[in-house]
């Protein structure tokens, strides 16, 4: 580690992840559900942006100017490379956040994003990110956030800082930091096994330190062992960001608005009397033991227009079903595919097929469609309201995706389609990344390796599905990548190949035309 960084870990590149939150589409459709205004989106910036994924797709599938720094050269350096193959002008550095913020040339921005940065820089970074929000983000402009919280994560910083510690000083400055943390994580199992009080009265620290193996080494270096890392209360949090002029919207994860799939009765009717939501959002996250949070908070409008008496970000009933009707969407699954349970923690609620089949089947053709839209085709008792909850409920569980209107999906077409062949090219060799960019919803979609290749072989001109199996096994069998069927390894190349070939013949069937409507696949000459 090195003291450029400002003790975040350096030496080991962090994973590529794709983070739908960060998008701008994402967070209109989750502002709109909690009734605050989203400002549009013209100019936006990522701070601690990692590999750049998310920046990436972000900025080739919607004409926003994307801005953002990493101090991490190698990481900066990949995320550049793909900005200048997609040509979506993003603007990306490789900056410290002292030398980065204290840019003058930089615009302001709609939208600033910090993901799973906050908790793991110094106290001196934390305030140099509230000065730049502060200065920097418009009046009406959104913040996202993410970080580690209280209480969840309280039990473990203890062993954090034992583990943080060893790598320090009891390893070799000059090994490789992946060998420094399985020698920690060697220690850890040693104490483990001297019985120890203090795992005796946290069992649950004692299963979540046995199975820190089990992760990435990447992500463990990044996730625990900074020179820094502060798990924050959320009214803490909720103060820190008020003295910057923010305010707390809502959580960015749709699904974490909506407490019915979260909390007991008597859980809801306790937050029910508590009319102030900071409050309520603290004791929310000790009714769950939260760990992690993903939120957006809103800088004051400074001229509010369609929004309630209080001056504040809240729209007014007829301006916020207004919104909802606005909002377009997509299927991104095939109806096939589709499991209407919703699953979150130790809850599992079967949606009302009887109300969401009709939702579903206007949708199935893989077209956009507005929530206005949507009251003609497949029309609620509930009126807009219900329908609008049922439409985000469902974007919530990936089976819905917001989208763009035409006009502007057709404006980042070409950018989105240089992006994912550059992306569908590093999947030749690599097996890192797992989304692609889609024009259509102005973001990025899942999309696993095996997939990818048969895309980069439709794309190339090749037809049908024994002439894609046949290429992702030449890029597969070149590099000695497992294949599995059935959450297995195959172990014969017999048997990898038929595989292959049955995954080609249900990609073909089943997926290329979803694909192709999405905007992710050529059409077919």
């Amino acid at each position: 580690m090195t003291q450029w960084t400002g003790g975040y870990v350096d030496g080991i590149d962090y994973t590529h992840g794709y983070y739908r939150e960060l998008g701008p589409l994402h967070a209109a459709m989750a502002l709109t559900h909690a009734g605050v205004a989203m400002p549009a989106v013209a100019t936006a910036c990522e701070l601690g942006f990692g590999q750049g994924l998310s920046t990436n797709i972000h900025a080739a599938a919607a004409s926003v100017a994307w801005y953002g720094t990493d101090f991490n050269p190698v990481q900066a350096g990949f995320a550049a490379q793909l900005a200048q193959a997609a040509g979506s002008g993003a603007q990306l550095t490789d900056q410290s956040f002292d030398d980065y913020c204290a840019r003058t040339d930089l615009p302001d921005f709609d939208f600033i994003a910090l993901h799973g940065v906050w908790s793991w820089v110094s106290p001196a970074n934390r305030t140099l990110l509230r000065d730049f929000v502060q200065r920097k983000l418009k009046p009406g402009g959104v913040l996202y956030m993410s970080y580690n919280c209280q209480p969840g994560w309280a039990p473990m910083v203890p062993l954090r800082d034992l583990l943080s510690t060893y790598v320090a000083r009891m390893t070799a400055p000059g090994d490789r930091l992946a060998h420094r943390i399985d020698a920690a994580l060697d220690f850890a199992d040693r104490l483990q096994a001297t019985c120890p009080a203090y795992l005796q009265a946290y069992p649950q620290v004692a299963a979540r330190l046995a199975g820190l193996r089990q992760h990435d080494r990447r992500y463990l270096a990044h996730e625990y062992f900074n020179a820094d890392w502060q798990p924050v209360d959320f009214t803490e949090q909720a103060a820190v960001l008020a003295d910057a002029g923010l305010v707390y919207a809502c959580p960015a994860h749709h699904l974490d608005q909506l407490d019915l799939f979260h909390l007991t009765a008597p859980q809801r009717a306790l937050l029910a009397q508590l009319p102030d939501p900071v409050r309520r959002q603290g004791v929310r996250d000790l009714l769950l033991n939260q760990h992690f949070r993903r939120d957006y908070w809103v800088k004051a409008p400074d001229r509010p227009q369609g929004l309630d008496g209080d001056g504040g970000s809240r729209l007014a009933a007829p301006a916020h079903e207004a919104a909802m009707r606005s909002q377009r969407v997509v299927l991104v699954m095939p109806r096939a595919d589709i499991d209407l349970t919703v699953r979150t923690g130790a809850f599992a609620i079967a949606l009302n097929e009887t109300m969401y089949a009709p939702l579903l089947a206007a949708l199935q053709d893989h077209q956009p469609r507005t929530v206005a839209e949507l009251e003609v085709l497949a029309p609620m008792r509930g009126g807009v309201r219900q329908l609008f909850e049922a439409v985000f409920i469902l974007c919530g569980m990936g089976v819905l995706a917001p989208a763009q209107a035409p006009q502007a999906a057709a404006a980042a077409s070409t950018s989105c389609r240089r992006l994912n062949l550059a992306l569908l090219d590093h999947a030749r060799g690599h097996d890192d990344i797992h989304h692609l960019a889609s024009a259509l919803v102005g973001g990025g979609l899942p999309m696993p390796r095996i997939p990818q290749l048969f895309l980069l072989a439709q794309a190339r001109g090749l037809r049908g599905a024994s002439a894609w199996c046949n290429f992702a096994w030449a890029q597969l069998a070149s590099s000695d990548t497992p294949v599995h069927k059935d959450g297995q390894p195959l172990t014969t190349p017999a048997d990898k190949r038929e595989e292959l070939q049955r995954k080609a013949a249900i990609f073909e069937r089943d997926y290329l035309a979803m694909y192709q409507a999405l905007g992710l696949a050529d059409e077919q000459g």
